[in-house]
């Protein structure tokens, strides 16, 4: 990949009123951390030279939350939509020309290898901008592509702006987008509040790119699960299963056996040796390592623990903070909290 100077930028200011909570929205838990935790994971495992976070409903917790990370911040003081938030950052971003990656923070189920993949489409073709789209069965709520024959985007359209043919149309927008740097700061100067709810828009730099003459470019993403935006209570919960179930998929092609892998609660933090069954409705997190050929039966809940090799946990155990000797056996219904 060509280098010159990359940013992320994500999106982090809304209040999310569908998940009727009193906590702004992307510090809701999803596979135990703050769901914008999960995104800056991804950018910070790349090869980013900024990430900027914009903040605004309730910025100091999102701002704490992300202390760990070294991102920079800047704050959206009033919730005027998503042109207005990423000029919000005009301060920041013009120190850095280059390429731009927007996200938002309520997607945590967005991969690495996803975003690498749009960037070096965005580079080879050159491009000014380039929108990350997929395709869904059931389109309702997101803006919609409208494309050339040549597969270009021509502009995108909300739900509740679209005519009837145009909510037939499948092709959705991620809300993830590569844009160059010098244009987007030109096209902010120029997006209006010529929609439903008089907001600015993002998806409005599409129709300036296209009127200057620029080809508009998309990447497909072909997995739609990955693009999901956590929304409700409904889609937090959907989120949390997919992302144990790629942990827990790992694990399985690493030599562990999970049985009923659906129930089994494991926090990506937790190293297992290979050949250990884990039975049903089982719960490890924290900083714990279990050893090769353990045995953990159903409904054991262990925290911060170490196992050595050939260790039986009995069913409905609670373990917080000790250190299990090789071939130790635990009775069923154990509790020990530290050594």
């Amino acid at each position: 990949m060509n280098h010159h100077h990359l940013t992320a930028l994500i999106l982090a200011a809304g209040k999310g009123t569908r998940m009727k909570s009193d906590m702004a929205k992307v510090l809701h838990e999803v596979y135990f951390a703050p769901m914008i935790c999960h995104v800056v994971d991804v950018v910070q495992s790349m090869s980013f030279d900024d990430t900027i976070v914009i903040t605004g409903h309730q910025c100091e917790k999102v701002e704490e939350s992300l202390e760990k990370f070294g991102v920079s911040f800047a704050r959206q003081e009033q919730q005027l939509g998503t042109a207005h938030a990423v000029l919000s950052a005009k301060s920041l971003l013009k120190k850095a020309m280059g390429t731009v990656v927007i996200l938002c923070g309520d997607t945590p189920l967005i991969r690495a290898e996803t975003l690498e993949q749009m960037l070096e489409a965005h580079f080879i073709a050159s491009s000014m901008l380039t929108i990350l789209t997929t395709r869904l069965y059931e389109p309702t709520n997101y803006g919609r592509i409208i494309s050339d024959t040549n597969g270009n985007v021509l502009r995108i359209v909300e739900q509740k702006d679209a005519t009837a043919i145009q909510k037939e149309i499948r092709e959705i927008n991620a809300g993830i987008y590569c844009v160059n740097t010098n244009f987007l700061m030109d096209c902010l100067a120029g997006v209006g509040t010529d929609n439903k709810q008089g907001e600015f828009y993002l998806t409005d730099i599409v129709e300036i790119a296209n009127e200057s003459g620029h080809a508009v470019n998309k990447f497909v993403c072909l997995d739609p699960d990955e693009v999901l935006g956590v929304n409700s209570r409904v889609e937090l919960a959907q989120a949390h299963a997919a992302l144990q179930a790629r942990f827990n998929k790992a694990l399985m092609l690493s030599g562990v056996t999970l049985m009923l892998p659906e129930t089994v609660s494991i926090e990506k933090s937790v190293l297992v040796g290979r050949d250990t069954i884990v039975h049903a409705n089982t719960h490890i997190t924290g900083q714990s390592f279990i050893g090769e050929r353990c045995l953990i039966e159903p409904g054991a809940v262990i925290k911060n623990c170490r196992l050595g090799t050939g260790v039986t946990v009995g069913a409905f155990s609670y373990l917080n903070g000790c250190q299990l000797a090789d071939g130790e056996k635990m009775d069923p219904h154990t509790v020990r909290i530290g050594r």
